[in-house]
């Protein structure tokens, strides 16, 4: 029997990769808007992922009644979601956004996985999902900066809030494709369907980029965007999920608000 070892590890690899861009990302938003960026992040990300599917299978081809399919997870998984989160890390707290767009997700995925796959909810996962949800509480709520509800970062609280729902039915939604495509297949078309829906939101974006202020950490953090965060981090994932199945995969998102409070004390 083939042990799932190295997949756990491949999720939290992925998650780590995950929390530590919610600082890096602040760097980019002094120059683009959030919509611009992700445009940037995901539309830099799909010719390689393309010629990687090449590369590896041998086509990049899907059904043409898959198209649609693909089509409405890349709307809700790629155009949607990622504004969504961009605009939660620039409206609220670094903690805030790193555990409120996390702690429900795996709750929703366990929730609704029966709409879209076989997986059950077990005791052992219940148990175990419940003390890494303690676990990186304490994490968060330990550091120099917890928890902030003001008001001024209500906007930003909802949003990340949200992203759990949106992201746990997105999630989902992949399984039933990627038992007939593999990760890599699946995650090029969906980006490319969630990149080419953004561009009409990125118009009025352009025209405010300050492209003289363009630094080494601007060009680090679109580079490990693209490459560590879509490239990487999206095939892996879907790769693992995949094999470990979504209400197990999602409980490895806790791993991402604990290194996003690691990093911050780093940079801090």
């Amino acid at each position: 029997m083939k042990t799932n070892n190295v997949y756990y590890l491949g999720l939290i690899v992925v998650a780590v990769i995950w929390g530590v861009n919610f600082g890096i990302s602040r760097f980019a938003m002094e120059v683009f808007t959030p919509e611009v960026f992700v445009f940037f992040r995901f539309g830099l990300a799909v010719p390689i992922l393309f010629a990687i599917l090449k590369w590896t299978e041998g086509n990049i081809m899907v059904e043409k009644g898959d198209l649609l399919k693909l089509a409405v997870i890349g709307l809700f998984g790629v155009t949607l979601l990622e504004i969504i989160v961009m605009y939660s890390i620039k409206y609220t707290t670094l903690a805030n956004a790193s555990l409120l767009n996390v702690a429900p997700w795996p709750i929703f995925a366990a929730l609704f996985a029966p709409l879209f796959t076989k997986e059950r909810m077990t005791a052992r996962i219940a148990i175990g999902g419940l003390i890494a949800l303690v676990g990186v509480v304490l994490i968060i709520l330990g550091g120099s900066a917890g928890f902030d509800f003001s008001s001024e970062y209500m906007i930003g609280n909802l949003l990340a809030l949200s992203i759990s729902l949106i992201g746990a039915l997105f999630n989902l939604a992949c399984m039933p494709l990627m038992k007939k495509y593999s990760p890599l297949r699946v995650s090029s078309w969906y980006m490319l369907f969630g990149t080419l829906l953004l561009f009409p939101i990125t118009l009025r974006g352009w025209s405010s980029i300050r492209w003289t202020d363009f630094s080494i950490g601007v060009i680090g953090a679109i580079g490990y965007n693209v490459i560590l965060c879509t490239v990487a981090a999206f095939v892996v994932w879907n790769i693992s999920m995949n094999r470990v199945g979504a209400t197990k995969a999602n409980f490895f998102r806790y791993f991402v608000p604990a290194s996003a409070a690691v990093n911050r004390c780093v940079i801090l």
